[in-house]
């Protein structure tokens, strides 16, 4: 006991800050065991769960320390020796970190969900029709939920101050005009916004699809919450606001599957067999690693002056493929007619013609096509 009473008028001996300082130690201390006590007991309860628990409870620990740090300051708070106003402004303070940290909480909840349920599907598989589908929802989703989470953290603390909400009162009050010109200037923001729920729930597009626009082929590389990245042929980026594939026409090669059909077109002199061309192609497709064996056709499709047209089609498992087969039938054929069937590559031909009026000179020289 008198070691207690000594103790006692020690501490009110020292200055109010510094026993403010010890007592909000003293807290700081206790929040921090428990935080320590707490998430052992939970690594242990989670162990055996499945990897979403797991990877919660490993990435939480950090901003749960956080949180623990806030409720021991805000509990020695209640009881340090401090004035209304200094009471009043760290509580003020703790507040906004709690609102802070919740939402840090809920963002790395959110991003673990998302990865762990994307585990199990893979872009880099043969048929990814499933895994883009799901990986593209998933992405645009997760973004526009960070989104409302910054917005929704962001009015949370502006309303724990009181001159901010009485002037956010007053001009909802006041709406009118403000309140058109705010949704003028939010239009493109909004439109992609929305434009983004649509895409997520539609899709149109994908990543990793293959795609035709503004002249160009490429992939699908990154779809954000106002954009979309498509890696072009060359290692381009082309860059398109998201409302794009909501407003203007493009090509999806890949939009229900990856096979395609390539066409070319050989001309050849009318002197060419067709048969022959066509067991040609049918060779060549069979030796070609990039033929799916689906499609093939030879036909000719036209006759011109000088040329028949020839068509060629030949199916493929993506369009990758199909364009090597493509320039490889090209490549091929024309060796072909070349070595075997030189006469019927394209060529202008000179015949000289008997000469009605001069029957005793040589004949003049008529032009002929073939």
């Amino acid at each position: 006991m008198d070691f207690l009473s000594r103790m006692e008028r020690e501490i009110e001996l020292l200055p109010d800050w510094v026993v403010s300082v010890g007592v909000l130690a003293v807290f700081i201390s206790a929040g921090l065991l428990i935080h320590r006590l707490a998430f052992g007991l939970l690594r242990r309860l989670v162990g055996p769960k499945d990897l979403f628990w797991r990877s919660f409870v490993a990435r939480a620990e950090r901003p749960a320390r956080m949180v623990a740090l806030v409720f021991g300051l805000y509990a020695g708070a209640s009881v340090a020796p401090l004035t209304s106003s200094q009471a009043g402004a760290l509580r003020h303070v703790l507040l906004v970190c709690c609102i802070i940290l919740v939402a840090w909480i809920v963002h790395t909840a959110i991003h673990i969900w998302s990865v762990v349920y994307l585990r199990r599907f893979q872009l880099d598989a043969e048929d990814n029709l499933l895994a883009r589908k799901h990986v593209t929802q998933f992405r645009i989703m997760r973004r526009i939920a960070n989104s409302l989470l910054i917005v929704l953290a962001a009015a949370a603390v502006l309303m724990t101050f009181e001159n901010v909400r009485q002037y956010g009162v007053s001009l909802l009050a006041s709406a009118g005009a403000a309140g058109i010109v705010v949704g003028l200037a939010l239009q493109p923001v909004l439109k992609n916004l929305l434009a983004g729920v649509q895409l997520a729930i539609t899709q149109p597009i994908r990543i990793d699809d293959a795609i035709l626009v503004e002249g160009e082929f490429g992939r699908v590389e990154e779809i954000t919450s106002t954009y979309v990245v498509v890696k072009l042929w060359d290692w381009r980026r082309l860059v398109l606001p998201l409302n794009y594939f909501m407003e203007h026409p493009f090509q999806n090669w890949t939009r229900e599957s990856a096979p395609l059909i390539g066409s070319m077109m050989v001309y050849l002199d009318y002197t060419m067999p067709v048969g022959v061309i066509r067991r040609k192609v049918e060779e060549i497709a069979s030796r070609s690693v990039n033929f799916d064996g689906k499609v093939l056709n030879v036909a000719v499709t036209d006759l011109r002056e000088n040329v028949m047209q020839i068509r060629v089609l030949a199916s493929a498992a993506d369009s990758g493929r199909a364009f090597d087969l493509r320039c490889e039938l090209r490549e091929q054929i024309i060796d072909f007619v070349q070595q075997k069937f030189p006469n019927a590559l394209p060529r202008l031909r000179l015949e000289e013609t008997p000469s009605a009026t001069s029957p005793g000179r040589s004949g003049d020289w008529q032009e002929r096509s073939g």
